[in-house]
């Protein structure tokens, strides 16, 4: 009693007759008692519905003529409170494990939990079969780094693979930290708005008095139609640009009147008559000569 043994109620609870059971094993392994003793001690903590049940069985047992060792005992125990159907069922959920969205560690650790349903998977010379059978429950990029290794010792299988697991997840954490650091800077408006700022939720767009352009500073306008340092590429001269250029066409001369001011095309003048051009044959200059 001083190791606070587990008490059992009965009713339908397969995985809490599981852990009832396995409580009682593990003080009876720190302790010295024979066979007899671990069934009275164990029935001694079998309380309401699951005292009622051992006292029929042990009746009947009796009855037979059957001596109750403690593996007797289990026998009945566990067709009564984990039946056989149940057992399947984990061995079916044993085969079917994956890792999913688990860690390693959840996994390692679900895996032995319903492996102990599958005695022939923890004995020592399938060792290889429980390692591919671990493997083949990982996730994709984990099984690709693992196969290829071919570790056959399962502690050594989960450790790798626990690294592995933990190592990516830093990775994607890192990265997931960095986006949303850039995310964080994607509201940050251009330096033109700075004059007011838009409220919560967007709204209507500034007036050109509160509009400051970045290129010059200043407010009223936007960088696209800032006339502040810069040339005209066409007479050289600062504040406009070459299609507003005014003063060019000042200094163009018509080559129709000779006047400044305007182009051939625009002139309003009679055009001049154009020259006749004349080829001569080789044989003509001769007969001329």
């Amino acid at each position: 009693m001083r190791n606070n043994p587990p008490t059992l109620k009965g009713r339908f609870d397969p995985d809490g007759a599981q852990t009832w059971l396995q409580g009682m094993e593990r003080i009876f392994r720190a302790m010295v008692t024979s066979d007899d003793q671990k069934v009275r001690l164990a029935t001694h903590m079998l309380a309401e519905e699951a005292e009622y049940w051992w006292t029929n069985a042990k009746g009947r047992l009796e009855i037979d003529g059957e001596v109750v060792t403690w593996a007797r005992f289990k026998a009945e125990f566990l067709r009564e409170y984990f039946p056989e159907d149940l057992k399947t069922r984990k061995e079916v959920e044993f085969l079917n494990l994956k890792k999913e969205s688990m860690s390693v560690a959840e996994y390692a650790a679900k895996f032995k939990e319903v492996a102990r349903f599958c005695p022939y998977i923890n004995v020592e010379d399938v060792m290889v079969s429980k390692c591919v059978k671990f493997e083949s429950g990982l996730r994709s990029d984990i099984y690709h780094s693992m196969c290829v290794q071919e570790i056959r010792d399962f502690d050594t299988l989960v450790h790798k693979c626990r690294m592995f697991d933990d190592a990516g997840r830093v990775k994607s954490n890192y990265y997931k930290a960095q986006n949303e650091k850039k995310g964080k800077g994607h509201g940050v408006g251009k330096p033109y708005n700075k004059g007011k700022n838009r409220e919560a939720g967007g709204g209507s767009k500034p007036s050109l008095a509160d509009v400051k352009c970045y290129r010059c500073g200043t407010l009223g306008h936007y960088a696209n139609d800032c006339k502040n340092d810069m040339s005209c590429h066409k007479c050289g001269k600062a504040g406009h640009k070459a299609p507003e250029c005014k003063s060019f066409g000042k200094e163009i001369t018509c080559y129709n009147c000779g006047e400044k001011g305007h182009i051939s095309t625009k002139c309003t003048k009679p055009k001049k008559a154009a020259g006749n051009v004349f080829a001569l044959n080789p044989s003509k200059v001769d007969a001329v000569l």
